[in-house]
């Protein structure tokens, strides 16, 4: 895919979220204070199949406040990438199988320069609800606290892919509920960090489907 390819399916994807999106009738409840003018980044995780409706709400929620997203180093990623730009977002393209190193170092960068950092901890390729170590390790390295995100659509679409990613229906009620920060400790052995990351994991899988 070209990148000319790219930026035409991700204007056409923003003008289809964008459109829907309007139609919805959202409730953000904030248990974590993010939503404050003055909050500091932290680094925003969600599961993959609700990833629709986050860079509109990340931008009707924090304006011009910088964001950073994650996203696959493969050609589906490059379409994310340019979608994710049409929201003003800052892509870092990467994953556990190609530019992972590279893409923790930027990342790193971008949290410590004042950066709201969103990840999707299952994604790109799943297993659906397993929570990757990208973001585990990212917290402990910046001293950035998670924030979890449930979001619940009350009707919609689920598509035949990995993640059964969800697309609300027009009109359709939408749940979204910041959860409380959560800080990472620090560990010293594979046995500590595991229970760190299974300790995160249990939070977001609390998931209403």
């Amino acid at each position: 895919m070209t990148p000319r390819q790219a930026t035409l399916l991700s204007h056409v994807g923003a003008a289809i979220v964008r459109a829907v999106v309007a139609t919805l009738r959202v409730r953000i409840t904030d248990h974590a204070g993010v939503l404050a003018p003055d909050a500091a980044p932290v680094i925003w995780i969600f599961w993959h199949n609700r990833l629709f409706i986050m860079p509109h709400f990340y931008r009707r929620a924090f304006g011009e406040r910088p964001g950073a997203a994650l996203t696959s180093a493969s050609k589906d990623g490059e379409i994310v990438a340019a979608f994710l730009a049409r929201f003003r977002f800052h892509a870092v393209r990467g994953s556990s199988s190609r530019r992972g190193v590279a893409a923790l170092i930027e990342l790193i960068r971008l949290a410590r320069d004042g950066y709201n950092i969103g990840i999707t901890p299952d994604g790109p390729r799943g297993p659906r609800y397993t929570l990757n170590p990208g973001a585990i390790t990212l917290a402990q390295k910046t001293g950035a606290a998670l924030c979890p995100v449930r979001v619940h659509y009350a009707s919609a679409w689920r598509l035949k892919s990995w993640d059964g990613f969800m697309i609300p229906k027009p009109f359709s009620r939408v749940e979204i509920v910041i959860q409380p920060l959560e800080t990472v400790a620090a560990t010293d052995s594979e046995a500590a960090f595991e229970a760190e990351r299974a300790r995160i994991e249990a939070v977001l899988r609390c998931e209403q489907e």
